[in-house]
This record gives structure tokens, C-alpha cells and sequence, in this order.
């Protein structure tokens, strides 16, 4: 299971505040190529999230793609996804691991070098750190790092590096040329007047 190149993240706040069906946009993703896709809804009960989870599974069944639940590691079992990505004041990594075994992917973030030190120590599979640049797409984003946060970041493990926040189709080569394996992207997927699975291809073009 690569992490690397384009990481989608199909996040239910941003994509219902634009009016944009989760099947749609995961066929897009599909068609496109993308094979690194994220699944993040914290609003939805248990339910209504393993129906979309399932959904997205359905759309990307036997293309070999790696998909990811955020937190909810329960909805990741059950829809027999690959892995779960947890947040600081999510489940510890550690207890992820108990929980989900060692045959599935565990993603970690971080918003500090200690945080980054931390997560190459513990037992998460790879470390996400950001926001790289300011982001809309989360309220309670921290400050940015930069892209001296990412260049420092991939001096303090030796894991996949994820970077995410505010990664656009015309930063994300510097992103990567920073020291990140693949960049996670939510509102640069949308946008405006652009079809999804073009976007997508223009990045994974530029992420080759």
C-alpha cells in the first residue's frame, strides 16, 4: 500500500457545503486514476457514515486503490477498508493498532517537529504534517509550517510523509520537492468550473 502522489480526501463538510454528491465525486476520483483516497465525516452517526463508507467502497472495488477512514475506526472495520488516519485529539495511534491489527494502514497528523518526533517513534505506518499552507477546509486548523515545516518534518522520520493544507495544483510540486511522498488534498479537488476527475488528473500529472 503506497503512500505516495495524490492523496484524495473525500471530506462530507466540504462536499455538502458545495453541493456535491460523495458517489459522483468518488467516481471521478476512480476515473481519474486516483488509488490513495481518504473518507473524513465527523458529523454523520455510525449508520448513516459505514452507508457512505460502504458507498465509496462499492464505487472502488477491484481498482487496488488504498482507502482510508478518518478516526472512526469502528466504520473502517466494518466496511473492511484499509486503514485509519487518526488526528492529535483522536484515538492514540497505539490503541489503533490494538484495535485494527497489523494488517492495516495507520496514518497519524502532526502540526509540531516533537508531534512528527513522536509519531517515528510510535507505530503509525505514516505521518501527516500541516497545515502546510493556510487551508479553509478545516476551522481549527493550526498555524501553517510551511514549507520549511515539510523540509524540517522529513529531516525528523523516516516514514511516508503526507502533507496537507492548502495544496494546490500550483504549490504541490514544491510540496513534494520539500520532502513530502504525497500530498493529501480536499478544496484544491474542487475547483470551481473544472470537473473533479480533470483536476484530479492534472495533479497526479504533476505528482509523477
Amino acid at each position: 500500500m503506497a503512500i505516495r502522489g495524490l492523496y484524495a480526501i473525500a471530506d462530507m463538510a466540504t462536499l455538502s457545503a458545495r453541493g456535491i454528491s460523495l458517489r459522483a465525486y468518488a467516481e471521478d476520483l476512480r476515473a481519474a486514476g486516483v488509488m490513495l483516497v481518504q473518507y473524513r465525516d465527523k458529523d454523520a452517526d455510525d449508520e448513516v457514515a459505514l452507508y457512505r463508507a460502504e458507498e465509496i467502497g462499492a464505487v472502488f472495488d477491484g481498482s487496488g486503490a488504498t482507502l482510508i477512514v478518518n478516526d472512526r475506526i469502528d466504520v473502517m472495520l466494518l466496511a473492511g477498508w484499509d486503514g485509519v488516519h487518526v488526528g492529535q485529539e483522536d484515538m492514540a495511534a497505539a490503541d489503533a493498532r490494538v484495535i485494527a491489527g497489523d494488517g492495516r494502514v495507520i496514518g497519524v497528523s502532526t502540526h509540531t517537529m516533537q508531534q512528527v518526533w513522536e509519531a517515528e517513534q510510535g507505530v503509525a505506518d505514516y505521518v501527516a504534517i500541516g497545515p502546510v499552507f493556510v487551508t479553509s477546509s478545516k476551522a481549527d486548523a493550526a498555524e501553517p509550517v510551511g514549507l520549511d515545516g515539510v523540509r524540517q518534518a522529513r529531516e525528523r522520520t523516516s516514514k511516508p510523509l503526507v502533507a496537507i493544507g492548502g495544496i494546490t495544483r500550483t504549490n504541490a510540486a514544491s510540496v513534494i520537492a520539500a520532502g513530502a511522498d504525497s500530498v493529501a488534498v480536499i478544496s484544491g479537488l474542487l475547483s470551481r468550473g473544472e470537473p473533479v476527475q480533470k483536476v484530479a488528473r492534472d495533479f497526479l500529472d504533476i505528482l509523477r
